[in-house]
Order: structure tokens, then C-alpha cells, then sequence
């Protein structure tokens, strides 16, 4: 098959190009509107309780405050004569807008909870209506425009959930803009030092910007009829610079060893889909199944970068089998064309020094594999004390403006007031099921008080009036529930407030939602799908490279390693980013991490780690099936496709670390993680542990019942002849 397609590319490359050219401006135009489609937020599941009480609340009561605007006066306090006019410009032209509801502000209320102590700052709530890309647009536009309404006589800032929310979108845009000015000036260096050719470096590049702009337009289409992250163009960026540029690496440098092998052009084409690629589908394979295990979980996030990751391993290898080939035979000879001068004459694929590493390693493995998974051990142990909560402001820089005004919020007004924990009716109640109720929550620990249309309640005692709107309205009730002082949201304290909550007799007839009850019903989400995802990853690489190698030892072992080197990545993240190492160099603010985080890390760092393990043992099973002991296919198959693996390692590796320049932590944890767990797995597992375990194992490794070997014979994935080029191959650098 792959014979006849090379066949076919070469005849037909011109039109090819043309019908890939075509298809690529009709990309273009679709991708344009990618982030004008694409949300924030979607990390709680859409099915959990938190997210169905938000859901009545926005329904019965005009919704609870998603926006808080922070006032701060810039001369006096906030009840100078001229404040108070800036405000009332402020709110007139927030109250013009039909997407607000529930406009309320200190000047109007006089309410001291929206007055901070010092007198310096006052509140203005609202609730933004709409799906969240409607909220994004309407935050977008009062931060814009009515905030400058007020006058010169304050400063003011956005916070609460869609302040925060709309703040992170922005910086996620300009994040792609500072990791892309990284990232490909980078590459490109690095692939003139590979090919020694401009021409050459480039065409890797073209494979790129194709997979990126047709996962764009992927993501616009889908934002159309769904729900997707922003967050998903993250990856996006990452992946593909890296993803596309690795399947493209292959490709080029297997075409021009055909042709100075002395090969013709369609040879050298037909040559490079045989071999090449076949194991770029196959990668492909690997890497778009373990993102597929993304889709298991309930939150938009997960499932967005699923979408993402799925499209873009997919629209990568369309390009690099397809696309690339044709390119290859329209240049044929000139893709020589553009020497550097300065580039030294080197074989790509002759990667002695990595055949003599797993020879010493052979030799003496438990000398070099005892020290190293002692040290992987030791790294993972901080993954023991790993903590979650939902994403806030605190991961965006402390410059941002809604990070600054929810830090006032925290110091000067006692916390965010959106916050609080509440709890609204799905059932009907009387106002004495009402009074009974509020009076149990306000005895729980660590409550401050509880109000309700039948009044507040202090420690089982009522203290005050009720009222409706807030409380009561078409025939439902609400009840919020405010912590005592120093009960952060994602507290354990709060986290076992919202379950006791949730204990109570009458909790049968209330939802319960707010922060922390999103935070326990994204971490039970997450908790109840994770093996699900696992189970899938291993079944789908237990089956692939069952099919390659006809063992079922080779994929036991890679799962081992591969849980090896990803807990201890892990165990780093929670290091830095959660126990606050490094967090003055890379700029961040020490939390729990973010529920999403470390599920993202294992699918993507699996997927990718499982592209190199299709390179490596696709190699190594051909050597051994065509009469070599084990330890000469090792050793000869970590020769051939050593080079390979780690230049393709250190590309990808490159445009996951521009991220660590990103303004929100997020991007810092994607990048420093993913990449740190690429160049582990394409030195430390792939050069001692893997040829280690061979050794160890013996002809072991080889092992698979008489039945399974049946199915093999069958079935099995054989790589053509030297698909990885040999040690032998000729100079294709100069």
C-alpha cells in the first residue's frame, strides 16, 4: 500500500500541492475565528451538582455575582463627593447593558461588606448572563469601555470568577505570541545545524505551520456546535511545532539519504513513504490514542485539548505522509539547495555513541540501573503530598490586573465574596423547612453565618431579617453560606464544610455549589475516570506494541518505565509549583495544583514518549527478527535510531520549554513538565533503562503465549527494510 501511495505522490505531486494549497486557505479563513469561538474556564464537569446549582441560580434568581469590579479611590476615600460620581457613571453605564443583571454597589447600598476597612476601596457586583463565550465578550467589553466611564477620579480593576476568567484568555493569546517568537527562531537553528541546508530546515517548518492552522480551523468548527477551551490553543502551538516538525524530520532525512545513495527522485519518494512513512502512522497511532483517553472525563477543558490533541497528531501525519512527499519530489535534487557553510559533515542516523552507551549498559546493567531508578524513586516521592484546587487568579503574573484586585479582596475585604458556599432549592420548601434549615448549616464548624429569606443565623440563632430576590423568587429558595475568616475556598477545612453540607438531612432537597463544591466535584469527577483513562492507555500501547514486537513483555515493560519516569516528573511539578522551588525564578505563586494538570501531563507525556518508543522498537524487532540476539539488536537498533530520537527529542523538547515564558502558570506547568518528561524519556529510559531491561530480561523479553504468537503471525506490523537509515547511512549533512 505504501508502495503504491509514494507511486501516486510522485506522479501527482503538482496537483497535490495544489489541492493541499486549496484546503490550506480554506483553513486559514475557518481559523481566523478560532478564538472568537473558543471559552474560558470548563473545568468543573457539566454533570456535577456545583455546576447544576449555578445553572438554577442564573435560572430563579438572576444569578449570583460572577463579576466584581474593585473601586479604589486615588485621592481621599471612597466617600468623597467625587468617587461617588465616578461610581454612579460607572454603574448607570453597566446597568445599560441587558447582559448584566443584579448591578449592586456600595454608593447605592451602603452595605459594609462592600467597603474595605481603610475606606480606600468599595464594590460593584454583577452577574454577566450568556454562555461563557457570550461572558468573555460582555467582560471584554465593560473592562474596555465602562470602565473608563467612571472618570479620573478612581482606579478600577476587574476580579471574581469572569474578571479572572476574561484576564487568563488574554494572557493565553499573548503567551502563544512570546513561546512562537521563541520557539521557531530556535527550531530553524536547530534544523539548519541538523540538515546543513536552509532549504532542508525549512520544508519541517511548512509541515508545522499546516498542522497548526488546520487545528485551528478543527477547533473553530467544533467551537461552533460545542464547547471548547482557549486552553486548548496551548497545546495547539506546542504540539505542533514539535509533533509536526518530528514526523517531518524523518521524512526529509530519509529522502535525502535515498538520493545520495545514488537513488532517482521517484525511488528516493517511494523509498521515503515505505519506510518513513509507515512509522509515522503507526507514531501517530500511538500518540493520538493516548490523547483519546482525555475524552473519558466530563470537563470541557480535558475534552478541548483531547480535540486538539487528536487533530493536530492527525493533521500532522496527513501532512508528513502526504504533503511532505509531494514537496520532496517537486524539489527532488534542490532540496541540497542552501549549503551552510559552517555545518560540519554529519550522518543523521549514525549514532555510535548511543550503541555504546547500551553496549556499557549491557554489560553492567544493574551498575547504571540501580543509581538511576533510585533517583527517579526519590524525585517521585513529593507526588505522595500532592494537593488540588480549582484555577484562580493566582495563577496569572502579580502585575494583571484582576490578580492585583483579587488580592485586594483577599487582604482588605476577608475574601472573594463570590466565594461563599450556597445552596438553592430543587425541590419545593416552606418557610419553616427554610428556618430549620439555615439554623442546622449556621451550627456546622467553621461557618460564619448563614442568610436566608427567613433571616441570618449566627451559630443556630436569628440574628436578622430574611428578604426575597436574593433568597426567594419563583418559588425557590437560597441560602448562602459564608465561612468564618481564614477558611480559604480550597481549604481542607472548606472542602469538609461543603461535604458536612452535603451530609445533612435536609441537603436532599438543596444543591450545593459555589468554589470549593465545584473543586470536590471536579476532584470525585476526576478520581472516578481516572482509571478509565489509564486502563485505555495501557490496553491501546499494550496492543501496539504487542503488534510490532509479537511480545507481550515489551509492553508491559514500556508501561512500567513509562509510569517510572512520568511519577517522577510529577513528583517535580509538586516541587515547584505546588511546594514553591524556583517559584522566584519562574515567576509564580506556590499553590495546589490545578485538578486538570497532572491528567494533561500523563496523556500527553505518554503519547509523545510512545512516538519514540514505535522508532526504537520498531528497529530493534526487525533486527531480532532477522537472526540478531537480543543484545545485538539492542545495541545495533539505539545505534540506528539514536540520533534520530534525540534530535526529534530536543525540537519537540524546545517548543514545549518556550512556554516557560508564558504569564500564566499553566503555560509554565505544560511546558516545563512535558518537556522535562521528553528529554527524560529520549535519555534516561530510552539509553540505559530500556537496553537495561533487556538485558535483564534476556530472551524473555521476546515472550508471548503460543496462541497470541498466532495472532501476531497474522496481524503483526512488520517495518519495511531499514525504515530507521542504518549507521552506515551516507553524509546528509554538510
Amino acid at each position: 500500500m505504501y508502495t503504491a501511495i509514494g507511486a501516486f505522490l510522485f506522479r501527482r505531486a503538482r496537483l497535490v500541492l495544489v489541492v493541499s494549497g486549496v484546503v490550506f486557505v480554506a483553513a486559514m479563513v475557518l481559523s481566523g475565528g478560532a478564538f472568537t469561538k473558543l471559552q474560558g474556564g470548563g473545568f468543573t464537569p457539566s454533570g456535577a451538582e456545583s455546576v447544576a446549582a449555578r445553572k438554577l441560580v442564573d435560572q430563579k434568581f438572576g444569578g449570583n455575582p460572577n463579576l466584581v469590579l474593585v473601586v479604589q479611590a486615588k485621592a481621599g476615600t471612597v466617600d468623597s463627593p467625587d468617587v461617588a460620581a465616578a461610581a454612579g457613571n460607572l454603574s448607570s453605564a453597566l446597568k445599560a447593558r441587558h447582559e448584566l443583571h443584579n448591578v449592586t454597589t456600595y454608593w447605592e447600598t451602603k452595605a459594609p461588606t462592600l467597603k474595605s476597612s481603610d475606606g480606600r476601596y468599595a464594590l460593584v457586583l454583577a452577574h454577566v448572563t450568556g454562555s461563557e463565550t457570550d461572558q468573555d465578550k460582555t467582560v471584554a467589553a465593560v473592562v474596555d469601555h465602562d470602565i473608563d466611564k467612571a472618570g479620573g477620579a478612581v482606579t478600577v480593576k476587574p476580579a471574581g470568577p469572569l474578571g479572572v476568567s476574561h484576564d487568563i484568555s488574554v494572557k493565553v493569546k499573548k503567551g502563544i505570541a512570546i513561546a512562537e517568537a521563541i520557539a521557531v527562531p530556535l527550531t530553524l537553528l536547530l534544523l539548519l545545524v541538523v540538515f546543513g541546508s536552509l532549504v532542508a530546515a525549512v520544508l519541517p517548518l511548512v509541515i508545522a505551520l499546516l498542522a497548526v492552522v488546520g487545528t485551528f480551523a478543527e477547533l473553530s468548527i467544533l467551537g461552533s456546535v460545542t464547547d471548547v477551551s482557549i486552553f486548548a490553543t496551548n497545546l495547539t502551538t506546542a504540539m505542533a511545532l514539535g509533533l509536526a516538525i518530528d514526523y517531518a524530520l524523518l521524512s526529509v532525512s530519509r529522502f535525502r539519504e535515498e538520493l545520495a545513495r545514488g537513488s532517482d527522485v521517484r525511488a528516493a519518494v517511494i523509498r521515503t513513504v515505505e519506510t518513513a512513512g509507515r512509522t509515522i502512522v503507526f507514531s501517530a497511532a500511538a500518540v493520538a490514542a493516548a490523547m483519546t483517553a482525555l475524552l473519558v472525563f466530563q470537563s470541557v477543558f480535558l475534552r478541548s485539548l483531547a480535540y486538539a490533541g487528536i487533530g493536530l497528531t492527525i493533521i500532522s501525519a496527513v501532512a508528513a505522509v502526504i504533503v511532505m512527499p509531494a514537496l520532496l519530489a517537486v524539489l527532488g535534487h534542490r532540496v541540497n539547495a542552501g549549503k551552510i557553510p559552517w555545518v560540519r559533515s554529519r550522518k543523521i542516523a549514525e549514532s555510535r555513541p548511543w550503541g555504546r552507551l547500551a553496549g556499557a549498559v549491557m554489560r553492567r546493567p544493574l551498575v547504571f540501573t540501580v543509581p538511576l531508578i533510585a533517583a527517579l524513586a526519590l524525585l517521585a516521592l513529593p507526588a505522595l503530598h500532592i494537593s488540588f484546587a480549582t484555577p484562580d487568579d493566582r495563577m496569572l503574573p502579580t502585575s494583571s490586573d484582576s490578580r492585583t484586585a483579587s488580592d485586594v479582596l483577599r487582604t482588605k475585604f476577608g475574601g472573594d465574596s463570590t466565594e461563599r458556599v450556597n445552596a438553592v432549592s430543587e425541590k419545593p420548601v416552606t418557610p419553616d423547612q427554610v428556618r430549620s434549615y439555615a439554623t442546622e448549616l449556621s451550627k456546622l464548624p467553621h461557618v460564619e453565618q448563614v442568610d436566608s429569606s427567613a433571616g441570618r443565623f449566627v451559630a443556630g440563632t436569628r440574628t436578622g431579617t430574611g428578604g426575597t430576590g436574593t433568597y426567594a423568587a419563583a418559588g425557590a429558595e437560597q441560602l448562602l453560606i459564608k465561612p468564618a475568616p481564614g477558611v480559604g475556598a480550597e481549604s481542607r477545612a472548606a472542602q469538609d464544610l461543603v461535604k458536612d453540607i452535603r451530609g445533612l438531612k435536609a441537603s436532599d432537597r438543596f444543591l450545593v455549589g459555589g468554589t470549593t463544591a465545584e473543586l470536590i466535584d471536579t476532584k470525585d469527577a476526576m478520581r472516578s475516570r481516572l482509571p478509565l483513562a489509564i486502563g485505555l492507555i495501557a490496553i491501546t500501547t499494550f496492543v501496539l506494541l504487542f503488534l510490532f514486537t509479537g511480545s507481550v513483555v515489551q509492553p508491559l515493560r514500556a508501561l512500567v518505565l513509562n509510569a517510572l519516569g512520568l511519577s517522577a516528573v510529577l513528583g517535580l511539578m509538586v516541587l515547584i509549583f505546588q511546594d514553591g522551588h524556583l517559584s522566584s525564578a519562574l515567576d509564580i505563586t506556590a499553590r495546589p495544583l490545578d485538578t486538570s494538570m497532572p491528567v494533561l501531563l500523563l496523556c500527553i507525556a505518554f503519547g509523545l514518549s510512545m512516538d519514540y518508543e514505535v522508532f526504537v522498537m520498531s528497529r530493534i524487532s526487525e533486527l531480532r527478527k532477522g537472526g540478531a540476539t537480543t543484545r545485538e539488536a539492542v545495541t545495533e537498533g539505539l545505534g540506528r535510531t539514536g540520533r534520530i530520537v534525540s534530535t526529534a527529542a530536543g525540537l519537540i523538547a524546545i517548543s514545549f520549554f518556550a512556554w516557560l515564558v508564558s504569564p500564566l502558570t499553566f503555560g509554565k506547568f505544560f511546558g516545563l513538565g512535558t518537556g522535562l518528561a521528553i528529554v527524560l524519556d529520549a535519555t534516561v529510559m530510552r539509553g540505559v533503562l530500556l537496553p537495561a531491561a533487556f538485558r535483564l530480561l534476556g530472551d524473555a523479553s521476546w515472550y508471548a503465549p503460543r496462541f497470541l504468537r498466532r495472532v501476531h503471525d497474522r496481524f503483526g506490523l512488520s517495518e519495511a527494510e531499514e525504515s530507521v537509515p542504518s549507521a552506515s547511512s551516507v553524509t546528509v549533512t554538510r
